[in-house]
């Protein structure tokens, strides 16, 4: 058999973009949505039968599974990544080879991830901004939510072949059905049992065995790709290249991490000394933070929807089908994040209130920081793009550095910097500022970087 895919087998090269990217890019985007409503519908409920306790120990947890979510993240973007830039340039062993290396990969690190969270889970807790009224509710949580961490390492890079595949309709209904299964188990286990945190993480971990089950039916029935013993084979050469691709994939899902990480020591140091305290900043920050990943991730899935599209017709020399798709991905993600931010800074308490009804001071930090932390979120439309662009046409490097600038330095020391001047206010201007600042930075990039991606030849 050929290795050879023809562009009458592959539609990234011939079909119009008209069709081709909401065909690719709407499934995507409902499907990370959906995967981030996982932990916010966990919150919904807490919120609703704990209180506002119970939401601090889950943003205290949230670290430790955003950190597993971006181990997952880096070799699902960074397969899907290598294997529609090998397709692009008619190398179907290769773009195999690369497939069954990320399954085998992801599932064994999951495991490791989730021995390594049990052993240490009072610890990761007290670094995560455990008080010592929610850290048993985070233990709770954790230990549960740790079981399904090799779940979680499985889904996101099998989901990621299934769209270079074709297949984006498909992994959209498993992650919608598996959600709706959590939402209903959340009610019987949280409302219905009254089994608290315990109950949410269960019901959170049930509805990723489902969607496990979705996606690893679809294996056998893989087009572009062949599933065979042999390409399960460690090929260490293949696994850099495709690590080197999620890099940047993997410093964004990161970053949720660390930002979480150092914003709840933050919180919990200022907001100790404001009318706010602690266990309330914690809190109420944890539910800003949720929020503002679905929106991010709506634009996250648009654009790596469309990577596929970018991927495959750089690797086949066609470059005006790469830019338009770039900036088409661009101006639709500006779109909805200025619809956003008009929903942060006129409606924030109708957000807010989707999380239980608190007191008057929770109410009030909630609010100040929706509207703070996210008033320049529409700079993120480009700089998201950008570092998906970089990934597609084989620039991992550049992708790093445009996402590491932001997530990883400038929210984070911003942070720390900007509370000791003005205190728990300057946790929430980080968030604005440092978005600014990646906006031209990514300017930048593009600039620096653009007319040599497209008169250079690739080998």
């Amino acid at each position: 058999m050929s290795n050879n895919i023809t562009e009458t087998q592959n539609p990234l090269g011939v079909k119009p973009l008209g069709w081709l990217i909401p065909h690719y890019a709407i499934p995507a985007t409902v499907a990370l949505v959906v995967n981030a409503l996982y932990n916010i519908v966990d919150q919904i409920f807490i919120g609703q039968s704990v209180g506002y306790l119970g939401n601090a120990a889950t943003n205290v947890i949230n670290p430790l599974m955003v950190g597993m979510i971006a181990v997952a993240t880096l070799w699902g973007d960074g397969c899907a990544s290598y294997a529609s830039l090998q397709q692009g340039k008619g190398n179907r062993e290769s773009a195999s080879i690369g497939v069954c290396n990320t399954f085998a990969a992801s599932f064994v690190l999951g495991l490791i991830v989730m021995v390594l969270s049990w052993i240490f889970m009072e610890p990761l807790c007290n670094l995560f901004g455990a008080s010592e009224n929610s850290l048993p509710y985070a233990m709770e949580y954790g230990y549960v939510i740790a079981l399904g961490f090799p779940l979680m390492a499985i889904l996101n890079p099998v989901t990621a072949c299934i769209r270079v595949d074709g297949g984006a309709t498909y992994g959209m209904v498993g992650l919608l059905v598996a959600c709706c299964s959590n939402v209903i188990l959340d009610a019987v286990f949280c409302l219905g049992l009254g089994w608290g945190v315990r109950g949410a993480a269960i019901a959170t971990i049930l509805g990723e065995l489902i969607n496990v089950l979705w996606v690893v039916a679809y294996i056998p029935r893989f087009k572009t790709v062949s599933i065979r013993k042999k390409y399960f084979r460690p090929n260490l050469s293949v696994i850099k290249s495709i690590a080197a691709l999620g890099v940047s994939s993997f410093i964004l899902q990161m970053s949720f991490a660390l930002i979480s990480a150092v914003a709840n020591n933050m919180l919990a140091i200022y907001g100790a000394l404001s009318k706010y305290g602690a266990d309330i900043t914690v809190a109420a920050f944890g539910i800003t933070i949720k929020i503002y990943q679905v929106a991010l991730n709506v634009v996250q899935g648009f654009v790596t929807g469309s990577q596929p599209i970018m991927g495959y017709n750089y690797g086949a020399g066609k470059y005006e089908r790469t830019k338009a798709t770039f900036k088409i991905s661009v101006i639709a993600g500006t779109i909805f994040l200025i619809i956003a931010t008009i929903v942060f800074q006129l409606c924030p308490m109708s957000l807010v209130s989707l999380f239980g009804s608190e007191t008057e001071l929770y109410n009030e930090f909630a609010v100040m920081c929706l509207r703070i932390f996210l008033m320049c979120c529409i700079a993120n439309g480009l700089q998201t793009c950008t570092s998906v662009f970089f990934q597609s046409v084989g620039k991992p490097v550049q992708a790093s550095v445009n996402t590491f600038v932001k997530q990883i330095l400038l929210v984070p020391l911003g942070m720390v910097i900007m509370a000791h001047i003005i205190g728990v206010k300057g946790v929430l201007w980080a968030g604005a500022v440092s978005d600014t600042i990646a906006f031209v930075i990514s300017i930048v990039l593009l600039k620096l970087n653009w007319k040599d991606i497209f008169v250079t030849a690739q080998p």
